[in-house]
């Protein structure tokens, strides 16, 4: 199984630790296209401050984060399971996770980043600002900018099980599953029982649970039928829709009854 996340805007502090090995991150074939967006977004933030403000869509209040992307090379590194924040990985909590359930977070969980393109929850980064929405001088939109190299390098990364795609819409952008890849992709949505309308800060604590709940209990789904039957044994209220034809995702809905 392979599951796609979208990061987190907050994140936590870098710390003290060694600093960024770009060498070191997994998917190696992302690393030139990672080189190009770290080294246009360095120069961004040490040149013109409010001209990188504007380009990274950061409030007058997060002018700070400017002044953190030009320390991206020597910054403190830590495992992105612990830069990532906010409400989906507070509902994950990756360090409570048993041994077992914590070797599978490493093998199976994928983050996607504009920065980064794609990270293991192991890989050590720094913390960071810079969003799959932001448009780059010279690259461009970035959403766009990670599609080739994220086709190159996806499809062998997604093996030949489950893919299941809990990512937001501007991270869905750089990779979309393709044929048979496609066929065996799951993509979710968290709605509100009695409305049938989508949730929005619960649909991010949700999903956490649900991976949680998946990395925890041993469930091993080999495609999306067999997703269903795993959540609703873990109790969740699933619905599915199959694809109308070959080469697409299915579609998950989960419903709650509580939306906070």
């Amino acid at each position: 199984m392979l599951v796609l996340l979208p990061p987190s805007e907050g994140k936590a502090s870098s710390g003290r630790g060694a600093p960024l090995k770009p060498e070191s991150l997994s998917l190696p074939g992302l690393a030139p296209a990672r080189e190009a967006v770290l080294d246009e977004l360095v120069e961004l933030c040490a040149g013109d401050a409010e001209k990188a403000r504007e380009v990274l869509g950061l409030s007058e209040g997060l002018r700070g984060e400017v002044a953190k992307n030009v320390e991206l090379r020597t910054a403190g590194a830590r495992p992105a399971g612990e830069i990532y924040t906010g409400v989906l990985y507070d509902a994950l909590d990756l360090a409570s996770l048993d041994p077992a359930a914590g070797k599978r977070a490493a093998r199976e969980l994928l983050v996607f980043s504009g920065l980064w393109g794609a990270v293991r929850v192991t890989d050590r980064i720094p913390s960071y600002r810079c969003s799959m929405g932001v448009k780059l001088p010279g690259l461009g939109a970035l959403g766009a900018y990670w599609r080739a190299p994220m086709a190159e390098v996806l499809p062998r990364a997604a093996g030949t099980g489950l893919v299941l795609d809990l990512r937001s819409a501007a991270y869905a952008a750089a990779w979309k599953p393709k044929g048979e890849v496609a066929s065996r992709t799951a993509t979710v949505r968290v709605l509100h029982a009695p409305t049938r309308k989508v949730v929005s800060h619960f649909n991010k604590a949700t999903k956490g649970r649900i991976v949680r709940s998946l990395l925890s209990s041993g469930s091993a789904p080999e495609g999306p039928a067999e997703l269903l039957e795993a959540l609703r044994d873990l109790g969740y209220e699933v619905e599915a829709q199959a694809p109308a034809k070959a080469g697409k995702p299915w579609s998950l809905d989960v419903l709650v009854a509580e939306v906070h």
